[in-house]
């Protein structure tokens, strides 16, 4: 059987066991999207990348709202991926590394500025001027070091403890590059462990894991059933080979965490939780938010998918994620893994309350491309937008001062309500002018909708009018009282 047959006739399986497969879990959205397409995706690009194994998920509001297992756990016996098979999601372990560093910091036990040899008296030999932020946005001159870190996964602590004795060379000045560090966030996880006098994988079992129910995830690949396991291969010289079983060691801050589908939506509902932002929300939802930013280098970084050529990223690493604005889906968080025998991908749009995952079974085929087109196309479906804002009494207040503007077609005894710097960035009389103008051409308009929150303070809103569309905004100065220190109006006329 030729190479193509072959992978034909294991996704030939997996589409057999498809019906079986469904999540309890996953919730039905009240928007409709059509994801038989985007499965129909993935299953083309595992085709194209040699993927045995693969699961991803869609998580909206703290619901899976979808997840699709495809593909097989192991070669031997065609084993069908479920969502709760185990996959190793390799370097979006480091999300649960950063975490739990800015919890130890709010919990008053350690400072981000402190040098590391503060924590790790090992290091201070060697480590001079290096600090806890160094080590979370991987400015601590360290050298990239996948292939090489991703083989340290099983070094016993003590071996650990000697590499941190006797130094390692930099790669640059500390401080002043961005440049991807395994090694930097295996110290981090000594410093997890000796700060809260806890074993890392234990201390991220008490205070994440357990916590949001993910019973089936864990640091030990060990540990995992071997009939709940997806086991890890490499493609290469057209056939399927086994990687070797890391256990857990000193580098499993870097990419040591074991999960399933299932486990990893709750992970991504606890990570979108934190927006939007609001008063009364607990500590946690301030520490996640400081997952994406603090210290780090601006870098620049290809667009995973299909809009990558039109569209570059620059990417600031945060404490465990990356964060960019992206020029379709705007404001992102990210991140991805690749392991020997394993490779997955993660996109968060936190305004928008969405993330998308997905985990696979085959040396660092990362699925960030099928990820980000997936995001793209229930963008552009209308399944993701940006969750509303609340109206302020302030804004309500600024808005109704809009309204009795237009009406009036002019700002004339409105002094209360606009502050000092309105009258001079034009007159009464060219207010006048100018409204009579946009009124003139719009007709008779219907200012009934709410205004649109865009902030406490700010907030734009869109009248129908005869003539056209009014779109408009308001903001207000930061005044004890309710003031507007910019109102705009634009006509956009019927075409």
């Amino acid at each position: 059987m030729n190479r193509f047959a072959k992978y034909a006739a294991l996704l030939a399986l997996a589409a057999i066991a498809a019906p079986v497969m469904s999540a309890p879990q996953a919730q039905p959205d009240s928007q409709t999207a059509d994801f038989s397409a985007l499965d129909a995706d993935f299953a083309k690009w595992m085709a194209e990348a040699h993927v045995l194994g693969l699961v991803w998920g869609v998580v909206k509001d703290g619901k899976l709202v979808h997840v699709k297992a495809m593909g097989v756990q192991t070669v031997e016996d065609k084993a069908p991926v479920t969502p709760d098979t185990a996959f190793r999601i390799a370097s979006m372990t480091k999300a649960f590394t950063g975490y739990s560093i800015l919890k130890l910091r709010d919990e008053g036990k350690l400072r981000l500025d402190d040098p590391v040899s503060k924590y790790v008296p090992d290091t201070r030999g060697w480590a001079k001027g290096i600090t806890v932020n160094d080590l979370l946005h991987h400015t601590a001159g360290f050298v990239t070091d996948d292939p090489w870190g991703d083989r340290q996964q099983p070094l016993p602590e003590a071996e650990f403890t000697k590499m941190l004795k006797a130094g390692v060379p930099f790669s640059t000045t500390p401080g002043t590059r961005y440049e991807y560090s395994n090694f930097g966030f295996a110290l981090l996880g000594r410093i997890v462990s000796n700060v809260s006098k806890q074993d890392y994988a234990k201390r991220v079992d008490a205070t994440v894991l357990k916590p949001l129910g993910m019973a089936s995830t864990r640091y030990e690949v060990r540990d995992v059933p071997p009939d709940k396991l997806a086991m890890g291969y490499r493609w290469e010289n057209d056939t399927w080979s086994r990687e070797p079983v890391m256990s857990h060691g000193a580098f499993g801050a870097m990419g040591g965490l074991v999960t399933t589908g299932t486990d990893y939506a709750k992970w991504i509902g606890y990570l979108l939780s934190a927006w939007p932002a609001r008063d009364g929300a607990p500590q946690s939802a301030k520490t996640i938010r400081a997952m994406q930013y603090g210290g780090g280098i601006l870098h620049s970084r290809r667009r995973p998918g299909k809009e990558g050529d039109n569209c570059r990223l620059s990417a600031i690493y945060g404490a465990g994620l990356v964060q960019a604005n992206d020029c379709i889906l705007g404001n992102v968080l990210f991140h991805g893994g690749g392991f020997p025998g394993y490779g997955s991908h993660m996109l968060l749009l936190p305004e928008a309350g969405v993330g998308v995952f997905a985990l696979t079974n085959r040396t660092y085929a990362g699925p960030s491309a099928p990820v980000w087109d997936a995001a793209t196309a229930l963008l552009k479906a209308g399944f993701i937008a940006p969750r509303a804002l609340a109206s302020t009494p302030a804004l309500d207040t600024g808005y109704a001062a809009a309204r009795r503007i237009w009406k009036a077609g002019g700002v004339e005894g409105e002094g209360k309500y606009l502050a000092m710097n309105f009258a001079m960035d034009r007159s009464d009389a060219n207010w006048r002018k100018h409204l009579i103008e946009l009124s003139t051409k719009s007709g008779a308009c219907d200012d009934s909708p709410a205004i649109i929150a865009s902030s406490l303070l700010s907030g734009r809103f869109s009248w129908t009018c005869a003539g056209g569309v009014v779109e408009g905004n308001v903001l207000l100065a930061p005044t004890p009282t309710p003031q507007i220190q910019a109102l705009g109006f634009q006509l956009i006329p019927k075409p």
